[in-house]
């Protein structure tokens, strides 16, 4: 990587699992996330990283890492941040990043504003800045926020020079492992998967001995594809050059030369003093769709063998869907399955999802030369859907009967959900892989539902805790004696004693909603009001 002179490797990993306001459940993983990152990076053979870690601090402490770490830094530093905490969001949809001492009331002045975020980097001299947020956003937002269900991380944090990966950019769970009721600390999924990646080498795709932030990504997000976790990352990236985040068993020197053997050439030489970022090398050109599309059906010249035919459509995704459902407050509580129906889509038995009808040709479009896609409009980044295909790259001069040309039909199917004690209002539920298949054969959607709590006719709801207000006659109050109330686990009769007065509160332990990320349950406040003779 010559004409770039070496720069700085440094990381900064911040971790908050304990939260002194009991309205943010604790996290697991975070502290040990930091840990197995940490080890991956500042290994030389990997990553060669500069790691600070820090901890379960509070909103001055992390502020003032924060500041420190993009201070003074040189135009070819390398900067990697990784937080790992809750993700909340205020009434006008801003978001903050949780410490230790957040108030969910009061995030601008105890939390960490994205925006202090964004203005430290924009300060910063260093050219390439990479952001891993593994941040759990379900259940994170303040009653009654505003704005739509998406984290916009994009619009706050990115910014040229910066890559961006998230642990989703939905409203929500940031899983933290298989079991949400076990007690030994799991690595959440997001960064288990970026250590597995770098630690074994797996997200190095080309083989070239060295991992860029788009490998690792793209080895994220089908590493928890294929594992089944209940979200997707994201990625957003505005980077100048290629940047290597780690090496490989490929791409590391030898531990030492043969004996007689020359020192390596510059060009051989893989010393982590190389610089931060290299320009991005252009591989050689790889036939487009439309090539191979007619060399399917016109064969080829020369000695290779033609690809196979196209199987139709060009493979796509399929869209996602959201099912909003009602649940009883016994049911959020202390959870509850449910089989749901659900219209969706599979694939056509009689055409195999290739559209066209059995025996028939499937040809390019020739609007976009079988790409599927157009040129980007101006003002836009991004390539748009043709509109002679639809997105779909070929033209079906005769449609499959059954499925109109969709290589789809639609179906109800019926799923079972299983719907965890101690899920909030407003939390959604990720069925990976459960939604219609995508056009062409493509991979299927998600299916998400929304959790919506409906209101119990006496018991109030806040956070794990119920709370429950009776009024009692003053004789029973003067002398005490017992009051029979409404629980989750039906009447119980609760013991009133002899001199209570109006307004007191009696606790009564473990009747509350199950605690979402660990065992035990919350409390029944039990507030009484006492009748004026």
């Amino acid at each position: 990587m010559p004409g770039f002179p070496a720069g700085r490797r440094d990381a900064l990993l911040i971790a908050t699992g304990i939260y002194e306001s009991p309205a943010l459940k604790p996290l697991r993983s975070p502290r040990q996330d930091c840990e197995g990152l940490a080890a991956v990076l500042r290994d030389p053979g990997i990553g060669g990283f500069q790691v600070q870690q820090l901890v379960d601090a509070k909103s001055y402490e992390v502020k003032r890492a924060l500041e420190q770490f993009f201070r003074n830094r040189g135009r070819e530093d390398l900067l990697l941040l990784h937080l790992s905490c809750h993700g909340i969001k205020d009434d006008e949809g801003h978001l903050y990043f949780a410490t230790q001492d957040t108030d969910k009331d009061l995030p601008a002045s105890t939390a960490v504003p994205a925006a202090f975020l964004h203005d430290q980097m924009a300060r910063c001299r260093a050219r390439t800045i990479v952001v891993l947020l593994d941040c759990c956003y379900s259940g994170a937002f303040l009653p009654g926020a505003k704005g739509d269900d998406y984290v916009q991380v994009k619009e706050e944090l990115a910014g040229h020079g910066r890559a961006i990966l998230t642990a989703t950019n939905r409203t929500e769970y940031a899983w933290e492992g298989d079991h949400l009721e076990a007690s030994a600390p799991q690595p959440s999924r997001f960064t288990g998967a970026l250590i597995e990646g770098l630690r074994s080498g797996d997200a190095d795709t080309d083989h070239d001995g060295r991992i860029t932030v788009t490998e690792l990504y793209d080895y994220v997000y089908e590493y928890l594809h294929h594992s089944g976790a209940r979200q997707r990352p994201r990625m957003w990236a505005d980077l100048e050059y290629r940047v290597i985040l780690a090496r490989t068993a490929a791409g590391r020197p030898a531990a030492s030369p043969p004996a007689g053997a020359g020192a390596p050439s510059a060009a051989e030489s893989t010393s982590w003093n190389a610089p931060a970022a290299e320009r991005e090398q252009t591989p050689p050109p790889t036939p487009g769709l439309f090539a191979r599309l007619k060399d399917a059906f016109n064969g080829v010249d020369g000695d290779a063998p033609p690809p196979p035919p196209p199987r139709g459509q060009l493979a796509r995704r399929g869209q996602d869907a959201l099912i909003r459902l009602e649940f009883p407050l016994t049911e959020t509580a202390l959870g509850t399955v449910r089989d749901i129906q659900v219209d969706t889509a599979v694939v056509c038995d009689r055409c195999q999802g290739a559209g066209a009808a059995v025996g028939t040709p499937v040809h390019p479009c020739g609007h976009c030369d079988g790409i599927g896609t157009s040129g980007p409009e101006p003002g836009r980044d991004t390539s748009l859907l043709c509109r002679a295909c639809h997105g779909s790259g070929v033209r079906i001069p005769s449609p499959c009967h059954a499925c109109t040309g969709d290589g789809r039909v639609r179906v109800r199917r019926t799923l079972t959900i299983k719907v965890p004690g101690g899920v909030d209002h407003g939390t959604r539920i990720q069925l990976a892989g459960e939604g219609e298949m995508g056009p062409g054969g493509g991979p299927p959607g998600d299916v998400y539902i929304e959790v919506a709590e409906l209101p119990h006719p006496e018991l109030v709801r806040r956070g794990d805790d119920l709370h429950l207000t009776r009024r009692i006659p003053r004789s029973l109050a003067r002398g005490g004696g017992t009051v029979s109330v409404t629980t989750l686990d039906g009447s119980k009769s609760v013991r009133i004693p002899a001199g209570l007065r109006s307004g007191q509160t009696l606790r009564l332990v473990g009747h509350g909603a199950m605690h979402l990320r660990g065992g035990g349950r919350g409390d029944l406040l039990l507030h009484l009001d006492v009748d004026k003779e």
